[in-house]
């Protein structure tokens, strides 16, 4: 479904995260793929993914470290000379911020938690744009709590609901290209960056009693559907929020 077709990964963290769910299945689709670590502490739980996936590239990326992101789009165009689809898969939030009232967030932890996890994104989306001139696929995850009040997800609920916004505008303006923009929206899963949200045994009981399916989702199956949006099966699905949650938004 993906051969022929180059891919970045960026938000590997470890072979248990989502993202490293969606690089197995691009790279099982015939995909070609460049993954990003965030520095040599991180290295060696991403170098085994990358392995895994034959990844042709592995790129350090610390989206606070001014220029980096670009050095990662300019090796993709020195290899490549183009890029066929991008997955985004990071976020951050300092923990006095992320376990405190969105009433109380600190102006530098609101900044902060949308800088890398919302407006990279865009920085992400402009530096693809000139090498999708034949069109691609723009990915991001997001989480039901963009949508409603979520206990504990705190302000990284209104950083994720800026997050899917942008994704609409980035399908809007991009559309005429020939470049689509999505947002995955997975249930809670046991990875280590949600292991950081305060209380989150209480999201995962939650999804699990409450979703129509009454059990979690995988990372396979968040990659499942990420390879499907990455393919031109998905030529016409654009702007939009895909949940991969056993159904658990459905309910209040």
């Amino acid at each position: 479904m993906l051969k022929g077709k180059y891919g970045l990964v960026v938000g590997v963290a470890n072979g248990q995260s989502i993202a490293a769910g969606c690089a197995r299945a691009f790279a099982g689709a015939g995909a070609e793929l460049a993954l990003t670590y965030l520095n040599e502490r991180a290295l060696p739980h991403v170098q085994p993914v990358a392995e895994e996936v034959d990844a042709a590239a592995l790129l350090p990326l610390d989206l606070s470290q001014e220029d980096a992101l670009e050095a990662v789009f300019e090796s993709v165009r020195q290899r490549w000379g183009r890029l066929d689809f991008l997955l985004h898969s990071v976020a951050f939030c300092p923990k006095e911020d992320l376990h405190g009232r969105v009433t109380d967030c600190s102006a530098r932890g609101f900044a902060q938690a949308m800088d890398i996890s919302c407006h990279s994104f865009l920085r992400m989306a402009k530096l693809a744009e000139p090498l999708m001139s034949a069109g691609g696929s723009l990915m991001t995850v997001s989480y039901y709590g963009a949508e409603k009040v979520v206990d504990h997800y705190n302000i990284m609920g209104p950083v994720k609901a800026a997050l899917e916004a942008c994704t609409r505008h980035v399908a809007a303006e991009l559309g005429p290209q020939g470049i689509r923009a999505n947002v995955l929206s997975p249930g809670p899963i046991a990875t280590r960056a949600a292991s950081g949200i305060d209380h989150f045994d209480a999201l995962i009981e939650d999804a699990k009693t409450r979703s129509p399916e009454r059990r979690l989702v995988t990372i396979d199956e968040v990659g499942a559907v990420a390879a499907f949006l990455a393919s031109d099966a998905a030529s016409g699905v654009t702007g939009t929020v895909t949940h991969i949650d056993g159904g658990r938004h459905v309910r209040m």
